[in-house]
């Protein structure tokens, strides 16, 4: 697949995505946000894909908010579309049915923040600096943000932190809970590499069972991890696991 704004490799079941403006931060425009559209719904179909990586080009920046010449055109029906776009993309990872790492190796701003809040886990560098500063454009955040920054840490800090629109580091992005880990960027090829010898129907039960049973009532969310769990438990992968824990080996699962 050829792309214009963003880059995609493969290799031995891992995918990363690198958003490739770096001459402007690595901005989202709407042709970012399609190619990134185009590229998470290959990576959702292709069965060799286990794991994907996403990341900025450039060093200094994640994704550093909307592309702000292009957005200040948009008015009442574009910016509803832009906003639409956005969602469908951050939708689209969270509910990939395999991880997705964030390796937030610099600016996380805007829309960059909101799409890394879509992601499974976000790694951030120390070099990181992640906010929602849309209220100093006479915006709210419009990818997400105002629902999922407010499940991520306490209500009362994503409060503060939209209201002001002031940026944190990565100690402070940490402490909130808003990033799992603070390593440097190499590191986080490390945690694709553990992810990706886990069972695939595993994960993605987990994944489902988060995703979905946190929205529902807690008997609700119950159910459907038993129902969940009891998948798994029909799975090769499941005897493959108790049996290399019985016979003291390491497992090797073969997603079936």
């Amino acid at each position: 697949m050829s792309f214009e704004c963003i880059k995609v490799e493969k290799s031995g079941g891992v995918a990363t995505v690198s958003i490739d403006r770096p001459d402007k931060l690595n901005a989202l425009n709407i042709n970012t946000i399609k190619e990134l559209i185009e590229a998470f719904t290959d990576l959702r179909d292709d069965g060799e894909i286990r794991v994907t990586v996403l990341t900025g080009e450039g060093g200094k920046s994640f994704a550093a908010g909307a592309d702000i010449p292009e957005l200040s055109g948009q008015g009442l029906v574009g910016g509803k579309e832009f906003s639409e776009r956005g969602h469908r993309l951050c939708n689209l990872i969270e509910n990939l049915g395999k991880p997705v790492i964030a390796a937030i190796n610099g600016f996380a701003l805007g829309g960059g923040c909101e799409i890394a809040m879509a992601c499974t886990l976000r790694i951030a560098s120390d070099k990181a600096r992640m906010g929602q500063p849309e209220i100093n454009l006479g915006t709210i955040p419009g990818y997400g943000g105002t629902v999922r920054l407010a499940r991520l840490i306490p209500r009362g800090m994503a409060m503060d932190l939209m209201l002001t629109g002031r940026v944190i580091r990565a100690e402070t992005a940490l402490s909130l809970g808003l990033v799992n880990k603070v390593v440097p960027h190499e590191e986080v090829m490390k945690l694709a590499g553990v992810l990706m010898s886990k069972p695939p129907f595993a994960v993605k039960a987990i994944m489902e069972a988060v995703n979905h049973g946190t929205e529902m009532a807690f008997e609700e969310g119950c159910r459907l991890e038993q129902d969940l769990f009891a998948i798994t438990c029909g799975t090769e992968d499941f005897k493959e696991g108790m049996s290399a824990f019985l016979e003291k080996r390491e497992a090797k699962f073969k997603g079936k």
